[in-house]
């Protein structure tokens, strides 16, 4: 990796001061607005959605088409389009699991909880061992603030698949959000190790290390997660902030000019440099 070098910005940064705490990169949910289930093997391009509104010409009944089409055109961010082909799907096939669940994610993303925990209540009817629509239902409690409903579906989903990496990462972050930080950090381990390549589950755990005052571990989450997304600016500014615990100066630079680099107005990253008493136009080691 190459060593960041900060230049001076054109204006001021003008943030309030922040205080080295926890709470510097927010957690996402582990590939959650990723395509919707084993259906969509098809990229969200123009090409493969005209392809399947072929497919839907020649095959009008065919509930399996709509839900195809729907998966892609969510993934694209036509949620309106995606929605009624999930109705489509839905109306012809009214036991269809799978359309009800993807219809009761694209509810989540449109700040719908309710609708889409009656899409997932619905999916869980048809099967009540459909992994992904407790997990879906699970977000959705969580959603709102209904923590113990989320942890029973999380706990069910994980009983039912216990090769489900994005249970794990949200049970975590439940626990994470309840200062629950060990069990945290066991589910993130798990998560981890069941996607390798995904950076969530390292900052995640990084961040209960952080609580717990394990610096050292935080900031070895953190090489990984870094170098897995190498623009995840909340992640170079934990890093800073672990680097900085432990008293590496030029390392916590590195790590808080990489953010601002990357992020300009990234509050957080501004003062843990200025903390660390950064200065612009220097280039440091970050690793």
């Amino acid at each position: 990796m190459s060593h960041p070098t900060l230049s001076q910005p054109r204006r001021s940064f003008g943030f309030a001061s922040v205080a080295a705490g926890l709470a510097l990169a927010g957690c996402s949910t582990m590939l959650e607005h990723g395509v919707m289930g084993p259906e969509a093997t098809y990229s969200a391009s123009p090409a493969n959605i005209a392809s399947l509104t072929e497919v839907i010409q020649s095959q009008p009944n065919d509930p399996q088409a709509y839900n195809m089409r729907g998966t892609v055109l969510a993934s694209s961010g036509r949620r309106k389009e995606a929605l009624l082909d999930f109705n489509k799907a839905i109306q012809l096939d009214p036991k269809y699991a799978e359309a009800y669940a993807n219809r009761g994610l694209v509810h989540r993303q449109n700040g719908q909880p309710d609708l889409a925990i009656k899409d997932y209540d619905a999916a869980l009817r048809i099967d009540e061992n459909y992994a992904t629509a407790l997990l879906g239902r699970g977000l959705a409690w969580r959603d709102k603030k209904q923590t113990m409903r989320a942890l029973e579906d999380f706990n069910r989903a994980i009983a039912i698949r216990p090769d489900n990496a994005q249970a794990y990462y949200n049970r975590g972050l439940l626990y994470q959000g309840t200062g629950q930080h060990q069990f945290a950090i066991d589910d993130f381990s798990t998560a981890a190790t069941l996607a390798p390549r995904e950076a969530d589950p390292w900052i995640a755990r990084a961040l209960s290390y952080l609580a717990i005052g394990d610096a050292k571990a935080a900031a070895s989450d953190l090489d990984n997660a870094v170098q897995l997304d190498e623009q995840n600016f909340a992640a170079w500014t934990s890093r800073g902030l672990a680097y900085e615990r432990l008293g590496d100066k030029e390392k916590a630079a590195g790590s808080y000019a990489k953010a601002i680099n990357i992020q300009q107005n990234y509050a957080p990253a501004a003062e843990g440099f200025r903390r660390v008493g950064g200065q612009y136009g220097r280039t440091y080691q970050a690793f």
